[in-house]
Parts: C-alpha cells; structure tokens; sequence
C-alpha cells in the first residue's frame, strides 16, 4: 500500500520538475532509475532510456516487482489471504483499487491522464489507510502493518527528497546562473507538494521555501507524517508493542542518530547526494534486522563447553549401564512350537 502510493508521489513529482524546467535542459528520464535503484534492472530488458519506456517499466511492467502494477498484485494476494484479520470493507477497498489499476493503468503511460491516474491511487491508499486505522483491531496484526508502512514511508520520503537533489547537480549550475534562484525553489516546492506537506511546511517554517528548509523539514521534523523522524518515531512505538525488540529499536536508534544530527546546510553545500544513499542504506538495515527478529529461522545459541562436557559424560554412564546390566542378565529359554504339549481336552458329562 505505501509502497504504491509513495512510487505515484515519486513519479507525479519527477513529471511535474521536468515540465517546469527551463527550455533546453537536459535532465532525463534515467535520474528516476537511479533514484529507484533499478536502473540495472531497466537495462536488462530495455536498450532506450525515453519517457514512455521508463513510465511503462516503473507503472505497469508486471516483471518489474517494484512496479506499481507489482506491488498492487501483491498488495491484493497479501489481502486475500489475510482476510481473516483485516476488515472486509479493506479487502473491498483493495479489491477495487486493484481492478481499477487493472483496467487503466495502461492510459497512465501517455502524459494526459497520468497525473489524474497518480491521484487517484493516492487517494485509495489513504482511504484504505483510513479503514484501517479505524476498522481494525490495534493487535500485533495491526502492528506489523504500522511498521511496515513506516518503514516504506520513510525510504520512499528520502527518495522524493532525492528528486530535489537534481538542482545540486553539475547540469542544474548554467541554469542557476542564467536565471537566479526562481527554477530551484520550483524544485523544492513541487517535492513539498507530491508529499502533501505544503501547508505543514508552510505553517512551520517561517521562511520562503528553499533547499536547506525543505530537506530539513523532510528529514528532522518531529511533527508532520512524512518526515523520516517522525515515521522512526513512530516505529519505536510499535516496536514496544512488541516481544525481543532490543535489536530492532537500536537500529531505528542508530538512523534516527544519522538524521538529527545531520548539518543540512553543509549536505546541501556539497554531499547531500551521499548522504541520501547511506541514509537509505541505514533504513534497509532496520528492515533486515525485522526480519531477522521476528520472520527469519529460529538459531539457537550453542550449550556452554561446560555443559557439553557433563552432557557427554551422563550419556557415556548412562549407554556403560545399559551394558553391564544386558551381561548380568541370564539368557531366557526359548521354547519352540513343537516342544508346547496341549492339555487333554475334559469329558463332557451325559
């Protein structure tokens, strides 16, 4: 579900920077690619890197498991055998979301109604979140789909903010030059709005909208939904709901240490691109750390030499017992068939 309604954000907000950018640049398709990080997937099938062909792989190529076409498949399957636990209005919700993509996410590839498509898978995965929260049970059914979506939301924010990167690059500086300011704040202002955090930001932070704000506010705010901090905020939550959660919470601990302490204004000045993939790096190893706790083989540790060793030699007495014993014990009598003699069967009585 987040996965599916953050890819339409993230691809909703790249359409929309390019159609705003100043004539002549020169900013593809492949960026989008390299942002998702299935660039080598891309190439594996494809040799052209144009608009339709990445939309088409990003949208509806049912090989592509990231795909939002994938995730919505997946998204059903999981449903459908889960629908024990979650509300039947959810399964309905989902259902329809996915018969809807089914039948028009084709159109989506061509530029006329894909923003029209994009908001309204958005719109699905809020109300499906919505039924949710407020139809079902707060277990730790309910509690493993909270971390799940905090922990896809808070990669998928860091990639939407990856987008804005764009204007740090060597090919934005001719532009920057040429007209000012005004073009990289159309940057930063459309990544506010594919995340719906416009007005947050705006009621926030006092200050026009810039670079070092926006990532800032992305990145540390406390408040608004969709910062990083408050999506680990979040999962540290959920996790106290949980049993054998020391390891995973000191992972969250570590990323949330790496997004507090991080000096926006020197990663804008030079590294942010960096920091954005170790970021990332960071968040996967949460997600590994939940698996591993809670979905991975049970390993259990190995006994103490010490106990070995008295193991060992209870068993050694105990098989020496057992054969002492089976030499004391006299050899039983066998009788045969043949040898057994039947007792003479009684007169009857007239």
């Amino acid at each position: 579900m987040e996965r599916v309604e953050n890819s339409a954000r993230l691809m909703d907000v790249y359409s929309s920077m390019l159609f705003d950018m100043p004539r002549g640049s020169r900013f593809g398709w492949d960026i989008l690619l390299d942002i998702t990080g299935l660039r080598e997937s891309y190439e594996e099938k494809n040799s052209t890197l144009t608009e339709t062909a990445v939309i088409r792989f990003l949208l509806a190529d049912a090989n592509n498991s990231s795909s939002i076409y994938s995730s919505l498949k997946m998204l059903r399957e999981n449903a459908r055998t889960t629908r024990e636990v979650i509300p039947s209005e959810a399964w309905e919700q989902i259902n329809e979301l996915y018969l809807l993509a089914k039948d028009s996410i084709a159109s989506g590839i061509g530029r006329k109604s894909r923003r029209e498509l994009f908001m309204e898978m958005i719109s699905d995965c809020q109300r499906l979140g919505g039924l949710l929260s407020g139809c079902m049970s707060h277990n730790i059914a309910y509690t493993f789909i909270q971390l799940g979506r905090m922990l896809e939301r808070a990669d998928m924010t860091t990639r939407i903010v990856d987008v804005g990167s764009i204007s740090l690059l060597p090919a934005f500086a001719k532009f920057r030059k040429q007209v000012g300011e005004p073009f990289e704040n159309v940057v930063w202002m459309n990544i506010l709005r594919s995340l719906s955090g416009y007005q947050a930001y705006r009621q926030n932070v006092a200050n026009r909208i810039n670079g070092e704000g926006v990532v800032r506010f992305m990145l540390q705010d406390d408040e608004f939904p969709r910062a990083v901090n408050y999506c680990l905020d979040a999962i540290n939550q959920n996790l106290e709901q949980l049993p054998n959660h020391d390891d995973v919470q000191m992972a969250v601990v570590r990323v949330k240490r790496i997004t507090s302490e991080a000096n926006v204004f020197h990663l804008l000045e030079k590294g942010l691109l960096e920091f954005i993939d170790e970021l990332q790096i960071s968040i996967g190893d949460i997600h590994e750390e939940l698996s591993r706790t809670w979905f991975g083989p049970v390993v259990r540790a190995p006994a103490p030499p010490e106990v070995s060793i008295v193991v060992e030699k209870a068993i050694a007495k105990s098989e020496q017992q057992e054969e002492s014993a089976s030499k004391k014990a006299p050899a039983k009598k066998t009788v045969t068939k043949t040898a057994r003699k039947r007792a003479p069967a009684k007169k009857r009585k007239a």
